[in-house]
This record gives C-alpha cells, sequence and structure tokens, in this order.
C-alpha cells in the first residue's frame, strides 16, 4: 500500500508539471489573437503565481487542518477546472480570471507534497519526484505543439491537460485512505508525521536563522525556471529567428533538461549529500547561461537551454530536501511554506520584468537577464549554509 501512495505522488508531480509550460510554448501564437503585447504573458504569469503565493502561505494550517492528501486532491480539482476555463478563453480578461483558481490550487499541492516528501522519503525519491513534475513540464510544450500543428488551436492543448488533471483528481480522492498510513523512509530525517508539524506566522518564520536567505534562494531559483521557461519559446522567434510553430517544442527542451538531470540526480544524491548536489548543479546552469551568448548560431542556444536546465535540476528539490534538517521537523511545513511563496514571487515578478524588456528594449537580453539571477542565487544560498551552521 505504501508503493502504490509512493506511485500515486508520482502521478501528482507528473501532473503538477503539465501546465506549468504551457503557456510559454503557446503565447507565440495566442498573443496575436488577443491583440495585446508579448510583454502580456507576464500579467498571467503574475496573477497565477500571486495566487501561489496567497496558498502557499496558508499550507501549513490547511495540512495540519485536512491533512496531506485532502489538500492534494482538493488543489488538484480546481487546477483541473481552471485549465479548463482557460481552454474556453476568448479574451485576455477571462485568461487573468481563471489565472486566480490555477495558481490557488498549485501553490497549495506544492507546499504540502514537498513537505510530506521531505519528511517520509530519502533525498533520491525528492529528485526522482521533481524529475516526474519534468516529465509533465516537458511534455506540455510537446501537447501544444502537437496541437498546433494539426491547426487545432491552443485552447484544445489546455482542455487535453485539463481532462488529465480531471482524471488525476479522481484517482486522488480514491486514494485518500491511503494518506492515513504513516511512513518514514527518510534516511536522515526522523518521522513526525504531519501531527507534529507546528503552523508559524511568517512574522516568526523570518526571525529564524538562515529563513530570509534561503527564502531569497527560492525567490531566485523560480525567477530563473520560469523566466526561462516563459521566454526561451519568444527569445527563440525574436532574437534567433526560429519560427513559431518550431519553437513552441523546443522551448520544452530546458525542461528536458531538468527532467533527464532529476533523473540522474536522483542516483548522485545517494553518494553526494543535498549541499553537493545543489553546488554542483549551480555551477553546470552557469555553463549552460554561458551558451546563450554565442551569437549567429542556432545550435547554441538550444544545447544551452538543455544544460541550464540540466543545472537546475537537483537545486530545488535538494534545498526541499534539506528545509527539514536546516530548521527542525516541526517547522519545516511552515518554512516550506514560505519557501514557496518566495518562489512564487520570483514566479510573479520576474518573468514580468523580462516582459517589459523584451517588449520596450530587446529579446536578446534574455541570457545577461539570466547569470544575474543565478549569482545572487548562489550567494543567498551559500550564506544561509553559514547561517544555518549544519552539515546537510
Amino acid at each position: 500500500m505504501i508503493h502504490l501512495l509512493l506511485v500515486i505522488i508520482y502521478l501528482a508531480f507528473i501532473s503538477m508539471g503539465l501546465p506549468d509550460s504551457l503557456l510559454g510554448s503557446a503565447w507565440p501564437v495566442m498573443y496575436p489573437e488577443f491583440g495585446t503585447p508579448v510583454s502580456y504573458a507576464g500579467i498571467i504569469s503574475t496573477i497565477i503565481a500571486a495566487g501561489t503565493i496567497i496558498s502557499s502561505l496558508q499550507s501549513s494550517r490547511l495540512s495540519v487542518w485536512l491533512g496531506t492528501g485532502k489538500v492534494t486532491a482538493a488543489s488538484v480539482t480546481i487546477t483541473a477546472v481552471a485549465l479548463i476555463g482557460f481552454s474556453c478563453s476568448h479574451s485576455f480578461a477571462s485568461l487573468c480570471i481563471w489565472a486566480i483558481p490555477y495558481g490557488l490550487g498549485a501553490g497549495c499541492v506544492d507546499a504540502s507534497l514537498n513537505n510530506y516528501i521531505a519528511l517520509h522519503y530519502a533525498s533520491r525519491h525528492m529528485n526522482w519526484l521533481h524529475c516526474m513534475w519534468g516529465i509533465g513540464a516537458s511534455a506540455g510544450p510537446y501537447i501544444m505543439g502537437y496541437v498546433l500543428a494539426n491547426g487545432k488551436g491552443w485552447g484544445m492543448g489546455y482542455r487535453y491537460i485539463g481532462i488529465i488533471q480531471a482524471v488525476l483528481s479522481l484517482v486522488l480522492i480514491l486514494s485518500l485512505p491511503l494518506w492515513a498510513k504513516k511512513n518514514c523512509n527518510n534516511d536522515s530525517v526522523p518521522d513526525s508525521g504531519q501531527d507534529g508539524c507546528v503552523a508559524l506566522p511568517l512574522r516568526q518564520i523570518i526571525k529564524i536563522p538562515g529563513s530570509k536567505e534561503i527564502m531569497v534562494t527560492f525567490f531566485c531559483y523560480c525567477a530563473l525556471e520560469q523566466t526561462t521557461g516563459l521566454w526561451a519559446g519568444s527569445y527563440l522567434v525574436l532574437d534567433r529567428g526560429i519560427p513559431a510553430q518550431s519553437a513552441a517544442g523546443l522551448a520544452g527542451l530546458f525542461f528536458m533538461g531538468i527532467t533527464a538531470g532529476r533523473a540522474l540526480s536522483g542516483f548522485l544524491s545517494v553518494r553526494f549529500n543535498d549541499r553537493k548536489m545543489i553546488r554542483m548543479g549551480q555551477i553546470v546552469a552557469f555553463l549552460g547561461i554561458l551558451l546563450l551568448f554565442i551569437p549567429y548560431n542556432s545550435i547554441t542556444p538550444l544545447a544551452g537551454l538543455v544544460i541550464t536546465g540540466f543545472g537546475c535540476a537537483p537545486v530545488y528539490p535538494c534545498i526541499i530536501h534539506s528545509t527539514p534538517c536546516h530548521f527542525g521537523t516541526d517547522k519545516s511545513q511552515s518554512m516550506i511554506g514560505a519557501q514557496m511563496a518566495a518562489a512564487y514571487m520570483g514566479t510573479c515578478f520576474m518573468p514580468f520584468l523580462f516582459g517589459l524588456a523584451a517588449n520596450h528594449i530587446s529579446a536578446s537580453l534574455f541570457p545577461f537577464y539570466l547569470i544575474i539571477i543565478l549569482l545572487l542565487m548562489i550567494t543567498m544560498h551559500e550564506i544561509a549554509l553559514k547561517k544555518c551552521n549544519r552539515s546537510v
């Protein structure tokens, strides 16, 4: 039964990833239809991120009250409804309205599931589960690309993903009895269970040593990941001259890099601890972004996207997995909720800011923007480690 629950959680992570890259891959086709500037993708992304911030900050209270299983099932159901709403939208205002429940559903399930895995499973499972997210995020652009190539319109791509989410929500509802069976397979953290978590307000969380720096680290990571995911397709079209239909699929190369990297990270995490995995990933991501600076070549930006994704792969899951060790199992749900909120603030503001820069200056600023964010992330993580003063 425990293994069945793990399979369901794997499916949930795939489902979480499916819609995350849809907007970026479809936007080059969507914005001319709505008659909006290219930068307006950042508005939709910001609304979604604002919803995730609110729900992430409430995740500790909801998880203590309802339990991870019910929170996950409810969140996926809300997300499915929002995606089907996207598919039926005929105006930019309608997209903005449906972005609200999508964000509220996505944030809560993200924080609750990540804390559950950090408490109950080893680091390799955290990496492999986020690899499943990468499979979903990689598949999203290809589903959208297939739909566009067959002339069915971007709305049908959203509808397909919404139906998949709806099926998963039914599976999660049927699996609720499994979540009551506590299990601890984490090699480094004793099992405290959901009942051992403390719901801390944000004002108390930020007083914990290292919490502010780790929140900035998450802000930077999601700023890097979401800016790349949202604007890679537009960058390839506007700066590198690749056709929009081809760019919809090629934008998924970044998420393919993340997926492959997390599959490998699951094996490497058996030998290397979370801290070493994070540092190795940051170095690889830096090298990948450097490739985006090479001009007059259509191959190097594609390779750069894959390598950047490969480097990003272990950073997010390993920082989350180390949270109970850094801050204590009783505070982990509150800390992870705050980290998710900070991460989604990065999602909320930074892709939007790049959209403004691309619209008013040039899309060629893309690699410069990414490398500045990465360097800030590296700096904040190292400061957080010193303040926590623990070996992970």
